[in-house]
């Protein structure tokens, strides 16, 4: 019998794949309300400044996703195609990882599970902007949930180098 994170884990393994299948103007709306929601605190204190006037792509391989992200002023905002300066990728799991806190992201990053293209200095810039950001400025629901399925992807051992 399976547990209910591991059930819950399954079930992602199946819908993920379809988030890219959703137009990209929802993806953007969604991403950007919630982004700028979650981290509001660091924005007004200008933590993402390395982003201003900066296009970073972020892409999730496996799932077919990536999305532009860039600071203007203090929000957050997302398009399809931007002139990038840095790329990051990865599949999701380890995303997952990352935010769930439960690999370090130099780990991820010297495994080249996550890898960093184009502009290293402002990539470090965001890994280290990524790493310093405190979890519980998400919602506890979302932190236990993340948390949760990031430790069932720990223990399983279920990540692939990026491709």
């Amino acid at each position: 019998m399976l547990k209910p994170r591991a059930h819950l884990l399954k079930l992602s393994e199946r819908l993920l794949p379809l988030a890219a299948r959703a137009p990209f103007q929802l993806q953007r709306i969604a991403l950007e309300r919630s982004l700028n929601q979650i981290f509001a605190a660091p924005l007004s204190e200008n933590a993402f400044e390395a982003l201003e006037g900066n296009w970073m792509r972020l892409e999730v391989a496996d799932l077919k996703l990536a999305w532009c992200l860039t600071c203007d002023g203090q929000k957050l905002k997302i398009d399809e195609q931007a002139p990038v300066q840095v790329t990051i990728r990865g599949n999701w799991r380890e995303f997952l990882l990352l935010a769930s806190r439960q690999e370090d992201p130099d780990t991820l990053f010297f495994r080249r599970r996550l890898v960093i293209e184009g502009d290293t200095e402002l990539g470090l810039s965001i890994k280290n902007l990524i790493d310093s950001l405190d979890p519980d400025m998400l919602p506890p629901w979302l932190w236990k949930l993340l948390q949760g399925a990031g430790e069932e992807v720990a223990q399983a051992g279920l990540v692939q180098p990026a491709s």
